[in-house]
């Protein structure tokens, strides 16, 4: 496994513009991949940037 910047929930929820509550959320039901430390998560930089792109829409396929 090759290194990868590890984010806590606070660093995603800024950069995600959300609440903390919401990505740890997003953790606890799997739909964002993190490792469990504890009481807290970790986000690699990796696994947050298929989140997004699993998250994008693209308006042009809703029209099919």
């Amino acid at each position: 496994m090759s290194q990868d910047e590890m984010l806590t929930t606070g660093e995603v929820a800024k950069i995600l513009r959300v609440n903390v509550k919401t990505v740890r959320n997003w953790c606890a039901s799997g739909e964002l991949v993190a490792i469990d430390i504890g009481n807290e998560y970790r986000i690699s930089r990796s696994n947050l940037n298929k989140f997004i792109e699993k998250r994008e829409t693209d308006k042009r396929k809703k029209r099919e």
